[in-house]
């Protein structure tokens, strides 16, 4: 008999001669403290709505040994080792003699980093083929659709996925549409081959709230003949969005208090946008703001202050070199690309040291892709953000610069505890590149995702294919 089971029998034993010891004269105490119990499913939020079911691929003990390691802690070791075991980093160092039993990687020659994280992407959700049947990133029909949520449009099957871990992307933060003033609900998915989004959700990650400012929502609604049309009309919207979340939570602030004391008490009718902005106040959901303005990132701040909350990232950040002062004091980060502006008037003043300048005044520099081509090439951007940098005499290290897609996204989506960095405890999330990752022409060699390799570039068989793309005859 197992010492599970003999605890259980020895608690059922006790309980019923508690039970038998009480006399028809002696009344069960009974506890007046207890939890009210809980509503009907559905009549409140659920935190395990939707949960992950994500199980890691079977990995086996690894040492990486002889390459040039990137740990994004700031440190590089020339001649490193990188130990795998059980999906996690196990140890960091200069290389040594491998642990019997592990499988040893040559990487003499090569270059070992975290695995690639993109803060900003929509795969999955503005799949390929892109197709109107496929246009799933963007619910333009109201300037507020807090309510939606980008995991319900992700298509597991699109074939950007597997190209983007070709190019060492790892993790991938999926984001709604800009044409909205609140579009909906973020997730983050860790990027491998699953049947299901719930069998990508990167686990107990935090949900992320998509807002935007400037051009788009005032573009898009006021072309409706509808409010907002102009900027003032965009912050408006915004507060008075927040006014009523403000309101939802002190309803429920209300109901849970009349419960505690024993009063007979209705809860207040469900709302899904009201959960999501309700879920920002608390601080449980983290703002990532589509902005290009430095103006204009200056007024989400004040509107943050505002209503008592807090962004975490802007998106875009064509003018985040104007403000980086301020983005570095409110520990904001900036996600932004190199060369990506003036397709409009509000990307005009793009610049390509702009992450190496919010890098250089103590901000988060991010460079995201926002775009399904780029998304394969997030090395190739931070290399040329960082060359800019040093032609304008900044010296910044590729130490440091590859931080830029590893850790700082994983800060900016609430996971560096788990991944973003070479570090041992932490998911061992990473890249073998054939060369300096900060080269044009380095190419991931080899990826692995909590220890397991999910990706190959010598061996066909770790080249996974979708199930569209096996349909088209995409088999070798």
């Amino acid at each position: 008999m197992s010492h599970i089971l003999r605890a259980a029998l020895a608690a059922a034993a006790a309980a019923s001669l508690a039970a038998c010891a009480t006399t028809a004269s002696e009344k069960p105490k009974t506890d007046t403290a207890a939890a009210p119990k809980p509503l009907p499913r559905g009549l409140e939020a659920d935190p395990g709505a939707f949960a992950s079911t994500y199980k890691p691929l079977p990995g086996r003990p690894t040492a990486i040994v002889g390459g040039t390691v990137l740990t994004a802690t700031g440190a590089q070791i020339e001649g490193g080792m990188v130990l795998i075991r059980d999906g996690r980093i196990e140890a960091v160092g200069p290389a040594a003699a491998p642990p019997a039993g592990y499988e040893v990687v040559d990487a003499r020659g090569r270059w070992v980093t975290p695995g690639v994280i993109d803060a900003h992407s929509h795969l999955g959700v503005y799949p390929s083929p892109s197709v109107p049947a496929h246009s799933d990133g963007n619910e333009i029909s109201d300037p507020n659709t807090a309510q939606v949520w980008a995991e319900h449009s992700v298509w597991p099957q699109d074939p950007g996925f597997n190209l983007a871990r070709a190019g060492g992307v790892t993790t991938v933060h999926i984001l709604p549409g800009s044409a909205n003033l609140f579009g909906g609900r973020g997730v983050t998915l860790r990027n491998v081959p699953a049947r299901t989004t719930q069998g990508m959700k990167f686990p107990a990650a935090p949900y992320t709230l998509k807002m935007a400012c400037g051009e788009n929502p005032k573009r898009v609604y006021g072309g409706k003949g509808r409010s907002p049309s102009t900027r003032m009309g965009n912050v408006a919207g915004y507060r008075a969005a927040w006014i009523n979340a403000a309101e939802y939570g002190r309803k429920w602030d209300d109901y849970r208090a009349k419960v505690k004391r024993g009063d007979k008490a209705d809860p207040p009718k469900r709302d899904l946008q009201l959960d999501t902005l309700l879920g920002v106040l608390k601080g449980d959901i983290l703002v990532q703001n589509h902005c290009y303005r430095a103006d204009e990132m200056a007024q989400m701040i004040d509107i943050a202050d505002e209503f008592g909350y807090r962004i975490t990232s802007f998106h875009h950040t064509i003018e985040g070199y104007k403000i980086a002062d301020i983005l570095a004091q409110r520990d904001i980060c900036a996600a932004t690309w190199a060369n990506w502006w003036g397709g409009k008037l509000e990307q005009f003043d793009g610049i390509e040291a702009n992450a190496a300048l919010i890098h250089a005044a103590g901000g988060c520099a991010i460079i995201h892709s926002d775009d399904p081509d780029l998304i394969q090439r997030l090395n190739q951007e931070a290399a040329e953000a960082l060359a800019a940098g040093r032609a304008g005499g900044l010296q910044i290290s590729e130490a440091e610069a590859i931080k830029w897609i590893t850790a700082n996204p994983a800060k900016a989506l609430g996971i560096l505890k788990e991944t973003g960095t070479l570090e041992p405890g932490k998911r061992a999330d990473v890249v073998l590149w054939d060369k300096d990752p900060f080269s044009v022409y380095a190419r991931a060699e080899r990826v692995w995702i909590d220890g397991a390799v999910t990706y190959d570039r010598t061996n066909p068989d770790l080249q996974p294919k979708s199930d569209f793309e096996i349909g088209l005859g995409g088999l070798r």
